[in-house]
Order: structure tokens, then sequence, then C-alpha cells
């Protein structure tokens, strides 16, 4: 169990501002589970427009977030650091179900869980939760592809 900070991560995921949606992971079993944070801030850009008057953080977002923690445990478990020729990519979502809103000044805690995987397709079963309720569930199928196929 390791837990990973902000610059551990960057080395793990291509993304940056203002799409890196993973601030921190708390625990990370390789092989088996990942829980990480994202602090959810009113300065967040898409609150601009996801509603000024009443700021919730949109679902695909969520969704993203939980997808970027399964980038993270797959790397982990693999035990080696993203290819530049290699983009890991979430291929497959299922069994979607968003329970509660999230918005500003709510921590996201995102768990991903691997149930199989494939030489290259990797399927997790993730939860994101927010003061120990529920926010959403989502099966996850994630596969990495050499850029030059894209």
């Amino acid at each position: 169990m390791s837990e990973m900070y902000i610059d551990e991560i960057r080395r793990f995921l291509p993304h940056r501002y203002p799409f890196l949606l993973v601030d921190r992971v708390l625990e990370c079993t390789p092989g088996e589970s990942l829980t990480a944070i994202k602090n959810v801030s009113v300065n967040e850009p898409f609150f601009t427009g996801h509603f000024p008057e009443q700021p919730i953080m949109p679902g695909v977002l969520i969704i993203e977030a939980l997808a970027q923690a399964t980038g993270l445990l797959g790397f982990r478990t693999m035990s080696e650091e993203p290819s530049e020729d290699v983009l890991y990519m979430l291929v497959g979502v299922d069994n979607v179900r968003f329970k509660r809103q999230v918005v500003p000044g709510d921590q996201l805690v995102l768990k991903a869980k691997i149930e199989r995987r494939s030489k290259v397709v990797w399927k997790f079963s993730c939860e994101a939760t927010v003061d120990d309720e529920v926010v959403t569930r989502v099966d996850m199928l994630c596969a990495a592809k050499p850029k030059d196929e894209l």
C-alpha cells in the first residue's frame, strides 16, 4: 500500500490542468485496488457554466476522475510508467448510476478495483463517495493502445 502525491501522479497521467482530476492517492494495492481523492473547489473552470447559480460537478467529470484512478492502478499493477508511444484509454462504461450531486467544498473519494484483465483490456468496478455517501458507481473497461494505431 502506498500513497502518491501530485508530483508522482503527474508522472503517471498525461492530464494537466484543468483536466487532471486526481489530487492524491491515499492507498494502492497493485493488482487489487486504489483509493484516491479529488478536492472539489468553487474555482474549477467547469463551474462557470455548470451551473453558475447552483454549481454541480458534471457527472462525466466524475467518470473521468474514476477513469484516471484506474489508470494509476493499472500502471502501478504493471510496475511501469507510461510509454510515450502508448495511450491508456477509457473504452467502455457500464452500469453507471449517479446517486448524489457533487458541489464545491466536497472531497470526492475515488475507489477503483480490478475485476479482471486480459493482455490489453482491463475491467474495473469503481465508486465515488462524498462523506461516505455513494455519489457514483460504474464498471469501466480500459485499454492500452499504441498511438500509431489510433
